[in-house]
């Protein structure tokens, strides 16, 4: 089905001392301007990490015809800002100006402050005599705040030339969000052809080779932030992002890649110096000095947001028991630490965590050895089973048992995981032998890839073909925890946190190769609060 909602005005809140309130979204006024040229901004606005006091605003102008991204050329100009609360710039409440130019790819980033919490604003930037497009945006609660509803778009994986990016289109629509969250893969590294629709181009990538300098991508990027679906999305909402592997190359892990030879792709330092600085050019993120993406962001009393990078600091991917080898790590020391550390002391309802890679267990065809006893450790089975994709938690389960060890530990509970990566659905309850089968130490709710290939795209068979079905029964007989998996399908999901349930429900694309392509909701899931049991929902919560 596709999304027909009421549009509501986000409410202001002084605090807690105001009640209780309702986060709700707000229609973009003018709407369509959003993914016009816009005169010099051919890269469209957008904005990100939202702070109760502030918002981080973005662009791009183009000042000359020939100041194209990775070009390197064109000259150093001004560009002013304004941030307003009403579409039409009556009531301008911050603006300033500022320079920029090649050095940065005539990318413009600005960190607004002094701003009322809360609180919805329209944002553009000038140049010239002219205006962006308009964008909105809006600014966290106080962190004591009581709400009573949040709602997120959560997407991840949108492979250019697998498809349009109607997701984007669909989520820009509703009218009901606060922010959207991207789990990673906003982008993807390979040449034209390389991985696209199931042996399909469905519209050609730039530059046509694999990107390796910063030049190819800061050129991938103002690709990217040319798609009029994107760029609607960018400049409806916040959006809180993190990366996964394919910003840089695929499989990525702190010392190389699997798609990275550096005899003729040159020194992997080399090449994630070039990701890295063309990201935090073009993408509405708050970085910290020495590059680290891991951050949070709270949202009331209701919920707080972790934020992970499981890319720069993991060990490189392992096989057979090598993945429960305490020395080897998918977070990082410093990262696991502060996880940890955060999920405990938080005093929000509901600790939500943006986690690139699936957490949950994925067992194909053994038991866990901690079922199996002395058998699985005579047949050589890793602790948490045979691992069907070593690039998830899978690969790494000295973390994952280090991680929910101490959510027991500590009695942390309420506890979701809001994943991507894989391309396709699930619903999981998170256990280990710690927990046992029965008593799940937390939830996580896997989106499907925005238009990246899945299991049909790879068989070349049609969506919910029999060895799909074949595949997601298997799973499920041997994976209890899994309350539900989807293989074929594209799109977006849709968070609602409340006090009482976080829920997920999962919309899929009717053809991602089409632009404009309409959604339906295809399932929903909700973990009530104090559990971490799931519950599958009969309809969609709008």
């Amino acid at each position: 089905m596709t999304n027909t909602l009421d549009r509501r005005t986000l409410l202001r809140m002084a605090g807690a001392s105001a009640g209780t309130a309702v986060l709700a979204g707000a229609t973009l006024a003018g709407a369509g301007a959003a993914h016009a040229s816009g005169g010099a901004f051919l890269h469209g606005v957008a904005s990100g990490d939202p702070l109760p006091d502030g918002i981080l605003l973005w662009t791009r102008i183009t000042p000359t015809p020939d100041a194209t991204p990775g070009s390197g050329v064109g000259p150093d100009v001004e560009v002013s800002w304004q941030v307003a609360t009403d579409p039409d710039f009556v009531t301008v409440t911050a603006q300033g100006q500022l320079m920029t130019g090649p050095a940065r790819d005539h990318t413009v980033k600005v960190a607004v402050s002094g701003l009322a919490p809360a609180t919805t604003y329209w944002y553009r930037f000038g140049y010239a005599g002219g205006w962006s497009p308009t964008g909105r945006t809006m600014t966290a609660p106080p962190t004591d705040a009581a709400i009573d509803r949040l709602r997120m778009g959560v997407v991840s994986c949108a492979n250019w030339e697998a498809g349009y990016f109607a997701a984007y289109r669909r989520l820009a629509d509703r009218g009901d969000l606060n922010l959207v969250v991207h789990l990673g893969d906003y982008l993807y590294e390979y040449g034209t052809g390389q991985f696209d629709a199931g042996g399909t181009v469905i519209r050609k990538v730039e530059p046509a080779h694999e990107v390796l300098t910063l030049a190819d991508y800061r050129i991938r990027h103002g690709l990217y932030k040319s798609d009029p679906d994107l760029a609607a999305l960018h400049a409806a909402l916040p959006w809180v992002i993190t990366w996964d592997d394919h910003e840089v190359a695929n499989d990525a892990w702190s010392g190389g890649a699997e798609n990275h030879t550096p005899s003729t792709e040159g020194a992997w330092a080399d090449r994630v110096a070039a990701a890295r600085r063309a990201y935090q050019e073009w993408m509405p993120v708050r970085m910290g000095e020495d590059g680290a993406i891991y951050r949070r962001f709270r949202y009331g009393q209701l919920a707080e947001l972790s934020m992970l990078d499981l890319r720069t600091y993991r060990s490189q991917q392992a096989s057979g028991t090598a993945v429960d080898d305490p020395r080897r790590t998918v977070t990082g020391d410093a990262q696991m630490t502060w996880l940890k550390a955060g999920l405990a002391a938080s005093t929000a309802r509901w600790k939500l965590v943006g986690n690139p890679v699936m957490m949950a267990r994925v067992d194909v065809g053994s038991l866990p050895a901690w079922l199996l006893g002395p058998l699985g450790t005579l047949l050589g089975i890793p602790q948490n089973g045979a691992v069907l994709n070593a690039d998830q938690w899978d690969g790494y389960n000295a973390d994952r048992n280090e991680l929910v060890d101490h959510l027991r530990a500590t009695g942390t509970r309420d506890v979701v995981f809001l994943t991507g990566d894989i391309h396709t659905s699930w619903a999981n309850e998170v256990t280990t032998k710690s927990t046992g089968l029965s008593n799940p130490a937390a939830a996580e709710f896997v989106v499907p890839s925005v238009t990246s290939d899945n299991v049909n795209d790879f068989l070349k068979l049609p969506a919910g073909n029999p060895l799909s079905a074949l595949g997601a029964g298997l799973i499920r007989s041997t994976n209890p925890h899994v309350r539900w998996t989807e293989l074929d399908g594209h799109g977006y999901g849709v968070l609602e946190v409340t006090p009482q349930h976080c829920r997920m429900d999962w919309y899929h694309l009717a053809d991602r190769t089409r632009a404009g392509s309409a959604s339906r909701w295809v399932a929903g899931f909700s973990v009530g609060a104090g559990s971490a049991k799931l519950r599958r929902e009969t309809a969609p919560t709008l």
